[in-house]
């Protein structure tokens, strides 16, 4: 007459573990998709930054482009035109154009 099959089948919760699946699996994918890409790319421009030496070509992350003149620590001497020096920091430095 009645079929307590059903009735038991429903009170069924899932595994702790395969709840957390589908949140571990997001998890890997951001992280090799976002993540870990991010954070080469930040090591990568570390390295740039501290390879930076006189006579090479650089642009600043304003877009300013100019030549290396002098090297002393963070700061930069750099020339933007014929007799116009400015110094910049080394943090701010976008990419090397022309290395020498």
């Amino acid at each position: 007459m009645f079929n307590f099959a059903y009735a038991q089948a429903a009170n069924q919760q899932p595994s702790m573990l395969a709840s957390f699946v589908p949140l571990i699996l997001i998890f890997l994918i951001f992280y090799f998709l976002l993540i870990r890409p991010q954070q080469k790319r930040q090591k990568e421009h570390k390295i740039l930054l501290e390879s930076i030496k006189r006579n090479d070509e650089i642009m600043t992350s304003g877009g300013i482009l100019g030549r290396v003149l002098k090297v002393d620590g963070d700061k930069l001497s750099v020339e933007i035109a014929k007799g116009v020096n400015v110094t910049v920091m080394r943090s701010t430095v976008a990419d090397v154009i022309n290395k020498k």
